[in-house]
């Protein structure tokens, strides 16, 4: 009898690869910035809160530490995951050391009774808002803002136009209604 013996061989092989996971950068967001007491206001867009900061002290020659606050009610803006909940073209407060939020003077606010009783929620809250976009505007800017319940809300910007822009306004509509004749 012949034995046949076999020998397995096995082939063990590595291989090494290295991955380069490539993070794309976050879509960048509108958001309205101003400083602490309102005087100056700028539009900037931002991925995150750290872009956000970084962007907002450039655009208000900032330097030094600060923090951001919301400009409508002063809620602390210092965790991505906040900032991520924020709506498109929600205004934000830049504030320094040493500076406090204040609420906003001649803002009207209406609700229905001035203290809320301690349990309970407001049914609707509706916030006006005017302001100009250029110091020379003849016109001012409405924002109405409307919360019902504490959850939904939703917003509304009418934007006036600056003098120039109403007057070639009135110019176009005279001259077409003068060509129809």
């Amino acid at each position: 009898n012949a034995f046949v013996i076999f020998r397995s061989v096995s082939s063990v092989g590595s291989e090494i690869s290295r991955r380069v996971k490539t993070v794309s950068a976050p879509p960048q967001r509108p958001f309205r910035i101003c400083s602490h007491d309102r005087s100056v206001r700028k539009g900037v867009t931002a991925g995150s809160l750290r872009e956000l900061i970084a962007k907002a002290m450039d655009a208000l020659f900032l330097t030094g530490i600060v923090s951001l606050v919301l400009e409508e009610d002063g809620t602390l803006l210092d965790t991505e995951e906040y900032f991520d909940t924020l709506e498109d073209g929600s205004v934000v407060m830049v504030l320094e050391k040493e500076q406090k939020w204040n609420p906003r003077k001649g803002v009207l606010s209406y609700s229905l009774q001035q203290e809320k009783p301690k349990n309970s929620r407001d049914i609707a809250r509706i916030t006006f808002d005017v302001y100009k976009l250029n110091p020379r505007d003849v016109f001012g800017s409405l924002n109405i803002k409307a919360t019902f319940y504490g959850l939904y809300s939703m917003s509304c910007d009418f934007q006036c136009l600056g003098p120039k822009k109403v007057v070639r306004s009135v110019t176009m509509m005279n001259i077409h209604s003068l060509t129809k004749k």
